[in-house]
Order: C-alpha cells, then sequence, then structure tokens
C-alpha cells in the first residue's frame, strides 16, 4: 500500500511536470506537432512522422533563439520572445483551468487560478526563452554581471 501511494505521487509529480513543460514550449510542440502529423498524412511512415516532428520542433526554438540573440532592437526581441511567451500562457492557462475542474467547483475561482497558472507558464516561458545559450559575450559584457 505505501509503495503504490509513494508510485502514485511519483507518477502525477511526473505528469505535471511534463504537462508544464509542455505548455512552455507550446509554440515549439505545435511545430513540430503539425509537422508530424502532415509527415504522417503524406505517408511517412512511423519513423519518418516522429523524426520530421523532432526536426521541425527544435528548429524551431533553435531558430527563435539565434534570431532573439542576432538582433539588437530591444523592441524585435521583446516581439520575438513574446511570440514565444503567448502561445505558452494560453496553454497554461487551459492546463490550469482544466485541472482545476477536478478539485474546485466555484467557476470563478477557476478562472482566478487559471490566469494565475497563465502569468506563471508565461513569464517562465520568457524567462528561459531569454535565457538562451547564443548569448554574445560582448552583450553580457554590458549588462553589470561578473564575467568568468
Amino acid at each position: 500500500m505505501t509503495i503504490a501511494i509513494i508510485l502514485s505521487v511519483a507518477g502525477l509529480g511526473f505528469l505535471c511536470w511534463l504537462a508544464f513543460d509542455l505548455a512552455v514550449h507550446a509554440l515549439s510542440f505545435f511545430a513540430g506537432m503539425a509537422a508530424g502529423l502532415f509527415a504522417h498524412h503524406t505517408g511517412a511512415g512511423p519513423f519518418g512522422t516522429i523524426t520530421i516532428g523532432l526536426i521541425a520542433g527544435t528548429a524551431t526554438f533553435m531558430i527563435g533563439q539565434f534570431i532573439f540573440a542576432a538582433i539588437r532592437s530591444p523592441l524585435l526581441r521583446t516581439l520575438i520572445a513574446a511570440l514565444f511567451a503567448s502561445p505558452a500562457a494560453l496553454a497554461g492557462y487551459h492546463l490550469v483551468l482544466g485541472l482545476s475542474a477536478i478539485g474546485m467547483a466555484s467557476d470563478p475561482w477557476r478562472h482566478v487560478f487559471a490566469v494565475t497558472g497563465a502569468i506563471v507558464v508565461g513569464s517562465t516561458a520568457w524567462a528561459g526563452f531569454t535565457a538562451h545559450p547564443f548569448e554574445k559575450p560582448e552583450r553580457a559584457a554590458g549588462s553589470g554581471l561578473p564575467q568568468r
């Protein structure tokens, strides 16, 4: 009985982590799913479908980060980060709204928690996208952060 409870909590924690991670990477996940479904409908087979989907999702995220690092304009950088963070916020809203239906009866409180979830997931996606590995050293030097 104790092992079942521990495994249930671990499984639920894993599913919550997976749902949160997919919500944070909503745009890349959508691009990968769309490309994978297109490949499947054109007869690529299971291996080709998965491969095309993974390549498209990864390429969407990596190209977005590369463009974000290459552009100097703060307005364009903000727009690109918002392009990746807004679908994540929308996914976070619907994720929390759906999960709150399990344990909450009051509809207004469900929406309050859903908006809070959208803010948390959207800001996490924003932070995760703007803290990318393609940052140029000269841009980090002017930020006041200590250099290694």
